[in-house]
């Protein structure tokens, strides 16, 4: 796990941090989010096994090249290309090429097709929308019944793509290969699922459905499910790279926002657009003061506060403007014990750190509270 520092000169999403699952390209994504000002956790949900040497990848070659298919369906351009590298590991490379060349194959999106281009081969059709739900309606449209259909498989089942063929009565034949599984080492999942659970995170990204299912998959086995599902609900933003991704998210009642492309620069725009509309804005001692997730936005400069600091700066923005008694404070900071010195303590730091006193105010033996202009109207409620 990494943690991608600030830039002196904030973007969009400074004082956000926001966790990344992705195993391939995970550089590139945090270094889109670092440029934009956001903290980055990273914790690879999965790991990509090659199936160079698996019998069923061998299995399902040989059976392409002895019985052509009609149509080839391919996924993802690391799948393709890893399907014809390994059949040319078995000496069975230009065996398999020629029987592709006489084949329809349909690409799910233009990574795809520079894929089957770069082996010589070319695609009948691509999907504007590079989603599988549109290449399984144009399949179903045309007609399959009859028809012998290769689709290359990228880590899992396509959820309901092959079962839907072979309903219309296709014959389909699964090319699996490559296969996620957890990775080798479990540690920095297991800390963006405890910063997830504990909201040290703002924003989560998955960028394809393995990983999605992986990251759930090892909450349910520390059973923190439940705990994660209610951060994703309310506090965390999950934010997919498409559709399919969002699958196994959405079997467990979560909402994803997606970008209508499906890639990684969109991705990062929609984070840009969505994750400071979620920050709580208010007026508070001739100030505009925006309550980020690590830091604090006052009359535009960022102000990185610490942990203890952030805990009740949220406290007392619950109840903007009203007084927050010692007791409560305490009760908000992360492993404070029963002394209220210690509120006392993160509070002279909390209010360095914002560089302007004056927004909170102490009410001598009763607590704290924000110094909300008298004429906002979020006084009497939440925001």
């Amino acid at each position: 796990m990494y943690e991608v520092q600030q830039r002196p000169d904030h973007g969009p999403l400074a004082g956000f941090t926001v966790g990344v699952t992705a195993a391939r390209r995970a550089d590139e994504l945090g270094a889109l989010l670092q440029r934009r000002g956001a903290a980055v956790l990273h914790a690879p949900a999965l790991r990509i096994v090659p199936l160079a040497d698996d019998s069923e990848l061998l299995a399902a070659t040989k059976e392409v090249i002895g019985q052509t298919p009609d149509i080839v369906v391919a996924t993802t351009a690391i799948g393709f290309r890893g399907w014809i590298e390994a059949a040319d590991g078995w000496g069975l490379g230009e065996s398999l090429l020629d029987r592709l060349r006489g084949v329809e194959i349909l690409a799910r999106g233009p990574k795809v097709k520079g894929s089957i281009r770069a082996a010589g081969l070319q695609e009948e059709w691509s999907p504007s929308s590079e989603s599988m739900a549109e290449v399984l309606d144009r399949l179903l449209e045309e007609g399959v019944e009859g028809r012998r259909i290769a689709v290359q498989l990228h880590g899992e089942p396509l959820p309901g793509f092959v079962e839907s063929l072979r309903a219309a009565g296709a014959e389909v034949l699964g090319v699996p290969v490559y296969r996620w599984m957890p990775p080798e080492d479990i540690g920095p999942m297991d800390r963006l699922l405890d910063a997830a659970v504990s909201r040290g995170l703002d924003a989560l990204t998955f960028t394809s459905a393995p990983a999605a299912a992986s990251l759930l998959s090892r909450a349910e086995d520390r059973r923190l499910l439940p705990e994660l599902l209610a951060a994703l609900n309310h506090d965390v933003l999950p934010a997919c790279v498409g559709p399919v991704t969002a699958l196994p998210l959405q079997a467990q009642g979560i909402d994803t926002v997606q970008p209508e492309r499906f890639r990684l620069g969109p991705l990062v725009q929609l984070l840009c657009q969505e994750m400071p509309g979620r920050a709580r804005s208010l007026p508070i001692a001739g100030h505009r003061v925006e309550i980020r997730g690590h830091a604090v936005l006052v009359d535009g400069d960022l102000k990185p506060v610490p942990p203890a600091g952030m805990s009740l700066m949220r406290a007392l923005s619950r109840r903007p403007g009203w007084v927050v008694a010692r007791s409560e404070l305490l009760r908000a900071l992360p492993g404070a014990g029963r002394d209220e010195h210690a509120v006392e303590t993160a509070m002279a730091r909390l209010r360095t750190a914002l560089g302007a006193p004056k927004l909170i105010q102490t009410v001598v033996k009763r607590g704290y509270r924000l110094a909300l202009d008298p004429s906002a109207d979020t006084k009497y409620g939440d925001v």
